[in-house]
């Protein structure tokens, strides 16, 4: 009896998807019209909410991008303020996250200079179960419970421990900017 030493890596011929001089698959076409859908449903959810001090409509007639508003809420430094915000949504929503951005200038530890805001919702932690309802009034509670362990803004999160100067430089930042 023979016995051969054969290289079964040799007899297997190169996977088309491992060849380098072919191109990428082309990606999977997106269904537009189920992300539209989705997101008119929840404009119709958010408008028979009830909830009070968040709200969002679409900016003119495209559904993927939404202009939305923030009170802020009663005992915190943002009370009585009202901040303006930009959603702009992926056509493969609700599998990532919109982006959301504050328009109007807040002092705040995790919301940069620009208006991007660090939030793990928003990020990592993002869930196709959140709608822009929930995105609103996380938002919403982040501007009284900031995390001053992951901020972007150091100053407003050192500043925080003092609620007086806090509300003073919130209010100054405000007031400069609208």
């Amino acid at each position: 009896m023979e016995v051969r030493n054969v290289d079964n890596a040799a007899a297997i011929p190169p996977s088309p998807a491992i060849s380098s001089k072919q191109s990428k698959p082309a990606p999977i076409p997106v269904d537009t019209a189920s992300v539209s859908l989705r997101l008119h449903k929840e404009l119709m959810a958010l408008m028979m909410s009830g909830d009070t001090g968040v709200s969002a409509f679409p900016e003119g007639e495209n559904i993927f991008s939404w202009v939305g508003t923030i009170e802020g809420s009663i005992g915190t430094p943002y009370e009585g303020l009202l901040y303006k915000l930009s959603l702009r949504f992926p056509f493969d929503y609700p599998f990532k996250p919109p982006l959301v951005k504050f328009e109007t200038p807040c002092f705040h530890p995790n919301i940069d200079q620009c208006g991007n805001i660090c939030l793990d919702i928003l990020q990592d932690m993002w869930s196709s179960a959140y709608d822009c309802r929930t995105i609103l009034l996380s938002v919403q509670s982040l501007l009284g419970e900031p995390n001053n362990e992951s901020p972007l803004n150091s100053y407003a999160a050192t500043l925080w421990s003092n609620q007086e100067d806090y509300r003073k430089m919130v209010h100054k930042q405000y007031m400069g900017n609208i």
